[in-house]
């Protein structure tokens, strides 16, 4: 007889002193049919994760470094109401919620001199590990103030921190073992910037062999308008799928803890 688990509780053993019972327990489906391009599609909750990509003080906050280098920060704020109304909900209905956020190591002794060159283009100093502000916090640097969540999306516990290098989430970090290990196979995304970050992601995790659907609303980019553009018509295209929160809302299942922080409730 076995009655202790071992692993995530997607992917477990039952063990006891002299038995390993190797089989999964079986996950109970959730399925939940959405409006999306191209297609209206159907997926199953209990084989799903959100991934947030990004939406940290450096990319999302007036004193972050995008700001302190003049760029209009307005865009990359704007999904956080919209996930403020999804998130909850999402988990309420017990889809994981991964966060992906930039978060180098002190040393930057994994990080090649071309993903450096993005944030220090002529070599002047700054970028990566340097405070875009006199006494700031060090860019994108782990554990720090400008590598945190805003505070508008504080997680709470349970959620899934995973830090990243690269645009793309999957290169060099341990994003795919734990999406493997929670036994999903389809990935909502959002985040900032839609065209970069969140695109490289999403393009190598569908290369990867998971159904990705983009979440519109909860997608920006502080590039140029046509950039947000050219990613949704190719995900769309290319890749799988995009979609709005307010499908989800209003298709899952009616909870006070889905509703808890959504603002206006469903729409």
């Amino acid at each position: 007889m076995v009655d202790i688990r071992l692993g995530a509780p997607r992917n477990s053993w039952g063990v006891s002193p002299d038995h390993v019972d190797l089989r999964r327990g079986p996950v109970a489906s959730l399925s939940l049919s959405v409006d999306a391009h191209p297609q209206r599609i159907t997926l199953d909750l209990a084989r799903t994760a959100i991934v947030v990509v990004d939406m940290q003080n450096d990319f999302c906050h007036p004193d972050g470094w995008l700001a302190a280098i003049g760029v209009d920060i307005a865009p990359a704020r704007r999904p956080i109401e919209a996930l403020r109304g999804v998130l909850p909900a999402l988990r309420a209905a017990g889809v994981p919620v991964v966060w992906l956020n930039w978060g180098n190591r002190p040393d930057l002794a994994n990080v090649p001199p071309g993903v450096r060159h993005v944030y220090d283009p002529d070599g002047s100093g700054g970028g990566l590990g340097v405070p875009a502000r006199p006494g700031g916090s060090p860019t994108l640097q782990a554990g720090s103030w400008s590598a945190a969540i805003v505070d508008e999306l504080a997680p709470p516990a349970g959620d899934v921190h995973v830090d990243k290098y690269r645009m793309s989430g999957f290169f060099d970090t341990p994003l795919d073992a734990v999406l493997r290990n929670l036994a999903v196979t389809t990935l909502l995304f959002a985040g900032v910037n839609s065209d970069q970050c969140v695109l490289a992601t999403l393009t190598d995790a569908a290369c990867l062999g998971y159904d990705v659907i983009l979440l519109e609303d909860c997608s920006a980019t502080t590039s140029p308008a046509f950039c947000h553009d050219a990613t949704v018509y190719n995900v769309a295209q290319c890749f799988g799928f995009v979609a709005r929160s307010g499908a989800f809302i209003d298709a899952l299942p009616a909870t006070d803890a889905g509703l808890a922080g959504a603002p206006g409730g469903r729409r």
